[in-house]
């Protein structure tokens, strides 16, 4: 069960969202399961997250701080943004520098329509179902980058407790056997089902 519903309903600003993401990564990315996040008004329930290190040779900040990893390294709620196979962008919030979770899937409740017109499909089990359909359906892209989650376009807050499974992560070759993917168990909006 996520423990975020212990810090209050509203948006999390300043010191709360500091506190938030200061912590494990793993512990993070358990926590953000559940809770609600919104890009200009677009967004839902976060439903499946991966927790990344700079100890992990799967992570961005293994080998260092460079411009493209950057934001990673930034203070805790920061947005870390990257595209992947030269097309897709992959929304990460940074906990302790160089640690961050990747926001893989989510289930729409606000600005669906917005969502349907990005991604071309009205059907919502498709509309945030990994990491670059989720982007894509939120407007996130690299303009977007290096800003904390308390500022716009972002918005998080917290929700009341879920069932959540942890598995392996998804599409890594590297530490692939790490158990710090995370989804609310159950969820028909992920990206891939839980083994």
């Amino acid at each position: 069960m996520t423990n975020m519903g212990a810090i209050g309903s509203g948006p999390l600003t300043g010191n709360e969202l500091r506190s938030f993401f200061e912590r494990d990564a793993i512990a993070v990315a358990r926590d953000l399961i559940g809770c609600h996040l919104l890009v200009n008004g677009a967004g839902g329930r976060i439903t499946e997250t991966e927790a990344y290190f700079p100890h992990d040779e799967a992570s961005h900040s293994f080998r260092g701080p460079t411009k493209r990893n950057g934001a990673m390294f930034g203070p805790p709620g920061n947005v870390y943004i990257y595209r992947i196979y030269g097309m897709y962008w992959c929304l990460n919030f940074v906990c302790t520098p160089g640690s961050a979770v990747l926001i893989r899937a989510l289930e729409p409740e606000s600005g669906i329509a917005a969502m349907i017109e990005r991604r071309g499909t009205d059907v919502l089990t498709q509309l945030c179902s990994g990491p670059g359909k989720l982007c894509q359906a939120l407007g996130i892209d690299i303009a977007l980058n290096d800003r904390l989650l308390d500022h716009p376009p972002y918005s998080i807050s917290p929700s009341t407790p879920v069932p959540i499974i942890a598995g392996t992560r998804i599409g890594i070759t590297k530490n692939a056997e790490a158990p710090w993917r995370f989804g609310i168990q159950g969820s028909r909006y992920l990206s891939k089902p839980f083994r």
